[in-house]
C-alpha cells in the first residue's frame, strides 16, 4: 500500500510540475530580474505595462548578457550609433528603398504622436535579428555589419529593458533622435 501511495504521489507531483510552463510567468509584473524565474528577464517590452517577466532567449543559449557584463547599454550612448551605421541608411530610416519591412523605424527611439514604432518598441525584434539569428543586416550588405561586441551590446540593451539614456528608462526632456529633436 505504501508503494502504491508513493507511486501515486510521485505521479501526481510529476503531473502538476509539468503543468507549470514558462508561459505561466510571461507578462507577470516585475521590478527586478529576481522577481522572474531563471528562464525569464524583467524588461519593459510591453507598451503601457511597465516591466514584465519575458522569455528573451532560448534556454542554454547566451544572449551576451550576464551578471558581470557591466552597466546596461543605453540607446543614446551605445545603440543609436550602431543602428545609424548598420540599419538606417537605406532600410529602417527615412529612406526605406532597400527594405521589405517599412512598418517601423530605427533612426529614433520612440515616435512622435502617430509615428511608426521606433527602436524602443522593436527592442526584442532587434535583439533577435541582430544578436540571436545574426541575419540583420542581411548579407551581402552595403552597410557596415555590426561586430560581435556590438551584437552583444544590442542583446544586453534589449534584455536590460531597452533604456533610453541615463536612468534605465524613458526620461521626458531627453532627446530621442526623433525628427523634432525632443523626447
Amino acid at each position: 500500500m505504501k508503494r502504491l501511495l508513493a507511486s501515486v504521489s510521485l505521479s501526481l507531483c510529476a503531473a502538476l510540475a509539468c503543468t507549470i510552463d514558462v508561459a505561466d510567468f510571461t507578462g507577470k509584473k516585475c521590478d527586478v530580474v529576481g522577481d522572474c524565474p531563471d528562464t525569464h528577464v524583467c524588461v519593459a517590452a510591453r507598451p503601457g505595462e511597465g516591466r514584465t517577466c519575458e522569455v528573451l532567449g532560448l534556454p542554454g543559449i547566451s544572449d551576451g548578457g550576464g551578471e558581470d557584463a557591466g552597466p546596461v547599454p543605453t540607446w543614446c550612448a551605445d545603440i543609436q550609433p550602431i543602428m545609424a551605421a548598420s540599419c538606417v541608411s537605406s532600410c529602417h530610416g527615412v529612406d526605406t528603398r532597400d527594405s521589405n519591412e517599412t512598418s517601423f523605424r530605427l533612426d529614433y527611439y520612440a515616435p512622435d504622436a502617430g509615428g511608426l514604432p521606433g527602436a524602443q518598441a522593436k527592442a526584442e525584434r532587434i535583439r533577435q535579428r541582430a544578436s540571436v539569428n545574426q541575419d540583420m543586416p542581411p548579407s551581402p550588405s552595403t552597410v557596415a555589419l555590426p561586430t560581435a561586441e556590438q551584437r552583444t551590446l544590442i542583446a544586453r540593451w534589449a534584455a536590460g529593458g531597452a533604456p533610453l539614456c541615463f536612468d534605465g528608462g524613458v526620461d521626458a526632456g531627453i532627446p530621442d533622435g526623433g525628427t523634432d529633436g525632443g523626447s
